[in-house]
């Protein structure tokens, strides 16, 4: 699959209503051996930085999934962390260097009427004519691609 193909594919998850997670992974859904239902479930709590605690940008936390899943793993789980770590500290950076933090409530601070609490704002016109979050999806989508070689 194309670069393109998997920023559509990240694009339009976000715009039929799933979070920066599910949708920055669902774009390497083909790459990562597990069914549909069970990566979007995998997934789910990771919107609104971590189940809108506006920590950790979904986006951001998508590259440990992808990584996770599709990096060959040892039997050496000290081996294993240290590798997956030093990896997605570099992805990190990348989104880092395009947005200038990972942390969501950061990346959305000049959003207007910003709701808090852990449910999620209804996915309307205005909803998506405010948020930035699918430029993040997209961010996150392209620097993983380029990193992988994809």
């Amino acid at each position: 699959m194309d670069n393109t193909k998997r920023v559509q594919k990240a694009y339009d998850y976000f715009k039929k209503g799933y979070n920066c997670c599910q949708s920055t992974v669902m774009a390497f859904e083909d790459l990562l051996g597990l069914d549909h239902q069970t990566l979007l479930n995998i997934c789910v709590g990771f919107g609104g930085g971590f189940a809108r605690t506006r920590n950790l940008c979904g986006a951001v936390s998508a590259y440990a999934i992808v990584l996770g899943l599709y990096r060959q793993h040892s039997q050496d789980p000290q081996q294993d962390k240290t590798n997956i770590y030093k990896e997605i500290q570099i992805l990190v950076e990348k989104f880092k260097e395009r947005n200038n933090t990972d942390i969501c409530g950061e990346l959305l601070k000049n959003v207007k009427n910003l709701t808090k609490g852990y449910v999620p704002q209804v996915r309307d016109e205005e909803y998506y004519k405010t948020r930035p979050c699918v430029k993040f999806v997209t961010d996150s989508v392209e620097i993983l691609e380029e990193y992988l070689g994809l």
